[in-house]
């Protein structure tokens, strides 16, 4: 079977349900290596399936719930923050993701600025150290301790 992945395929040769996955189809599935999946077990981000055969058995539920929090990552939340939101129900507590979700953005809202800020210095000493100037550079001598 062939899924389509962010524009990649992925060839899975089980048929896609519960338990069809191995740990490294998973792994690809979600754009991870098997560490990052163990690592996600070990902080109880992502259940560890019993052995069946020898081998553990994922489905689409774990890679749904491996994307979520990929994506929540991406959004700049925190491994803990992402098992809160793993945590509420989804129908029942908005208010509570909405909290998590206006607290990040603040925190991104300030990063923000305080990037600009870094980008404006930097133009500005870049200016500063046009050719032609005399003296040391601005960029430089900003850096030296």
């Amino acid at each position: 079977m062939v899924r389509s992945q962010g524009g990649k395929s992925l060839s899975i040769g089980k048929p896609e349900g519960a338990g069809s996955l191995t740990i490294g189809e998973l792994a690809a599935a979600g754009g991870v290596g098997v560490e990052t999946i163990r690592f996600y077990q070990r902080r109880d981000l992502l259940r560890t399936p019993s052995r069946g055969g020898g081998i553990r058995h994922y489905g689409r539920d774990d890679v749904r719930r491996l994307r979520f929090i990929r994506q929540a990552q991406a959004a700049g939340f925190t491994l803990e923050e992402i098992r809160e939101l793993l945590e509420l129900d989804a129908g029942e507590d908005r208010t509570r993701a909405r909290e998590l979700a206006k607290v990040r953005i603040e925190a991104l809202d300030t990063k923000i600025a305080d990037l600009q800020r870094a980008r404006d210095a930097l133009r500005r000493l870049a200016r500063e150290c046009a050719e032609g100037s005399t003296g040391p550079c601005p960029i430089l001598a900003s850096f030296e301790v």
